[in-house]
């Protein structure tokens, strides 16, 4: 704007100040004698000297120069996900554009762009507060919002940084414009998850809580609606529901580990998106505390480590008996002195057999302890579904060997018996020498010991010397050396011989270490090992937990991709997964190997919903997690939430159309008066520079001096016609 003029009067005084108050006060002395000895003129003679002192102030007017400053409105602009929905986005742009080219002279426009990056919903007023900032208040016009409305922070009343204090404190409220990307109020359904349990236990049901609410003109609550579920890609129930209101469905959990559960409601005639009549619930399915029975065959070092490390974890049920004295033996020790109770032999055995999730049975020799008819009821136990850990040391070769029951018929390795006392005889089943365990190459794809701490790369030398074992395992010292093994050998011994040997037996799993040493590891022997981490994980997997599973398939959505993990034994990963997106579309992908036993593929995922993938043997499902579930709530271009405060800040409420190439757009106006529709006023505020300031004299010194001896001459003329 062009620079403009104001002045003001000033004095810039020719003597100092206090002789100019002398010399006034002598003037007022003089006139005030000449009034008492009534001389003519006196009044004419202090006129002029009146004149005189008024010159030697230095009356001046002072002309200061002014800039104007351009007034700033902030253009917010909302680009959040909701704004992605129909062409809301593509009518926000062009608006911006076209608002831009209605500027008026003496008004720029400042954008903000708001993306949603952070969770709570779209914050448009925060967006608001932190642009506001940077704009001096005196330049600062207002605010235009571009939006669908859907804004989770609108404040009750006018924001602060709308009302901008003077100098002297005192505030204008500027005006909040909001432009709304649609032709009018809009209508949704909503599908809300109250409350969903996290953890389930399985075989019992899970209750979610949901509710359905119909938003915009035209809906109430109580309108009937159906709420369909699915578990893991497959129909589960359908639920009547009515809106507005909560219900609990009860859903059945089957199986451990995770289950996704897909809810959706049937659309409302006439809505604008039927985004949010879905979502996806996870929820992991956990056994109820597992129950495992400990039986030690005779005092030992590992019993301690066993009870510690199953007492340690908060899923279980231990239940522990050591045998201190097998029935045969007699030596007059009072029972009372052995035990508290008896061995409850059938208690245990018979009658609640089937309430155990895990047998341990560990240095367990039978001398008569076990009847066959129960030796033959762990044998069902195991076939039924049941798991069986045998940890075998030098009483398995003896008369009282499990393996020469009917339970050694579910056992995946046989150790040639020792009939007679030859430590020759002895020699071929028992290595009594230092070694180290080492994982086989079915070991390091296996679940139970892929990648456990300390594993060494390659097998070490089995001699007696310290520096030819290498590696960080600890060494043990007693191994069974079995003659046949027919299960998966994880672990091996001495010359290469299985170690650690685990089964499949029909419904049931069986796990048989062939040493009775694991617990040097737990006292670190020359470093010790993962004694814990490999117990911890030998019997989850007898109760079949499903991460230690040998054959699975995994899937997860991270940042719109989906990733498909397949573990298996196989040292090569099948050719490919079939991906089907939650809109029925399939893909093919191709693995690509990881590691032994572990490949993986990916591809981008979108959609929400669930994703299945499927490799031919195995199901896994996935689904996208809402980082802002707030932003989906209520889809609607709506004046609902934000109307109140834009009348409070005489601002204009107007609707863009549903055309991105020709929006609905206001004129936009400067220093408008209020209460005209269709335009966007903005207050004119005046703001402006100084850029000079200029001086002239109010009376010249010509002036001064004729009007000083003019009234002096008609002073003295005065006095000469008296």
């Amino acid at each position: 704007m062009p620079d403009f003029f104001t002045r003001s009067l000033d004095f810039a005084p020719l003597l100092p100040r206090w002789v100019l108050i002398a010399l006034a006060a002598l003037v007022v002395v003089l006139t005030l004698a000449g009034v008492v000895a009534r001389m003519r003129g006196t009044l004419l003679r202090a006129l002029a000297a009146v004149i005189i002192l008024v010159w030697l102030t230095g009356p001046q007017t002072l002309h200061e120069t002014h800039h104007d400053l351009p007034e700033t409105a902030l253009v917010i602009v909302d680009q959040t996900p909701s704004m992605t929905l129909e062409k809301r986005a593509a009518i926000a742009r062009a608006a911006e554009r076209l608002l831009g080219e209605k500027t008026p002279p003496g008004l720029s426009l400042r954008a903000i762009t708001v993306h949603g990056e952070q969770s709570g919903g779209t914050r448009l007023f925060d967006a608001l507060s932190q642009g506001a900032a940077d704009i001096p208040p005196e330049q600062f016009a207002g605010a235009v919002m571009i939006t669908d409305g859907q804004t989770r922070d609108t404040p009750a009343n006018v924001p602060e940084r709308l009302i901008p204090k003077d100098s002297h404190g005192h505030g204008t409220t500027l005006p909040l414009h909001v432009l709304l990307t649609g032709k009018g109020e809009e209508t949704d359904r909503c599908l809300r998850i109250l409350q969903a349990p996290p953890y389930a236990i399985v075989g019992k049901t899970a209750t979610l809580r949901v509710q359905v609410d119909d938003l915009g003109p035209g809906t109430h609550d109580g309108t009937p609606a159906t709420v369909t579920l699915t578990k893991d890609g497959e129909s589960a129930l359908e639920v009547p529901v009515r809106t507005g209101e909560p219900q609990d469905i009860q859903l059945p959990l089957t199986h451990p580990g995770e289950t996704l559960v897909g809810l959706s409601v049937s659309a409302l005639p006439g809505e604008v998106s039927a985004l949010n009549n879905q979502d996806v619930v996870s929820i992991n399915g956990v056994r109820d505390r597992l129950k495992v029975l400990l039986v030690s065959g005779t005092p030992n070092q590992g019993e301690r480590v066993w009870r510690r490390l199953l007492k340690a974890d908060p899923t279980v049920d231990l239940v522990h008996f050591t045998i201190l004295r097998p029935p045969e033996k007699d030596d007059g020790t009072p029972l009372s002195d052995l035990a508290l109770i008896a061995f409850p032999v059938q208690e245990l055995f018979e009658n609640k057999i089937d309430q155990f999730d895990l047998i341990i049975l560990d240095g367990f020799e039978n001398r008569h302890i076990l009847p066959p008819r129960y030796l033959r009821n762990i044998a069902r136990f195991v076939r039924k579904g049941g798991g069986l850990l045998l940890i075998a040391g030098p009483e398995f070769t003896g008369p009282g060997s499990l393996q020469e029951t009917a339970v050694g018929d579910i056992l995946p390795a046989h150790v040639p018996p020792v009939l007679y006392d030859d430590p020759q005889a002895a020699s071929a089943s028992i290595a009594v020498r230092r070694f180290r365990p080492e994982l086989t190459d079915a070991g390091r794809r296996h679940p139970v010991t892929a990648e456990l701490p300390g594993a060494p790369p390659a097998r070490a030398t089995d001699t007696a010397s310290d520096k030819e074992i290498t590696g960080q395992w600890g060494p043990w010292y007693r191994a069974l050396k079995a003659d046949s093994a027919h299960g998966e050998v994880l672990m091996s011994g001495p010359d290469a011989s299985p170690l650690l040997v685990l089964d499949h037996v029909e419904d049931g799993r069986v796990a048989l270490l062939l040493s009775d040493q694991i617990w040097l590891w737990s006292r670190g022997e020359l470093g010790g090992g993962p004694q814990a981490e490999l117990l911890r994980r030998i019997s989850h997997w007898l109760m079949k937990e499903p991460d230690l599973e040998e054959e699975r398939l995994e899937a997860q959505i991270e940042d719109d991709t989906l990733t498909v993990t397949r573990h298996s034994e196989q040292p090569a990963p099948p050719s490919g997964v079939s991906v089907t997106a939650p809109d029925g579309t399939k893909t093919t992908l191709a693995f690509h190997q990881l590691s032994p036993g572990v490949a993986s593929a990916s591809m981008t995922a979108r959609l929400s919903g669930i994703w299945e993938a499927d490799d031919g043997q195995h199901k896994a499902y996935a689904a996208p997690r809402s980082t802002d579930p707030q932003e989906y709530d209520d889809l609607r271009v709506t004046a609902e939430r934000i109307a109140p405060v834009v009348k409070k800040s005489g601002g204009t409420l107007a609707w863009l159309g549903d055309n991105p190439a020709a929006p609905v757009m206001p004129t936009v106006q400067l220093g408008t008066p209020a209460g005209q529709q269709g335009t966007l006023m903005f207050p004119a505020r005046h703001a402006h520079v100084l850029t000079g300031t200029s001086s002239t004299p109010l009376i010249p010194a010509w002036v001064a001096l004729g009007l000083a001896l003019l009234t002096l001459g008609l002073g003295w003329y005065r006095e000469g016609r008296g």
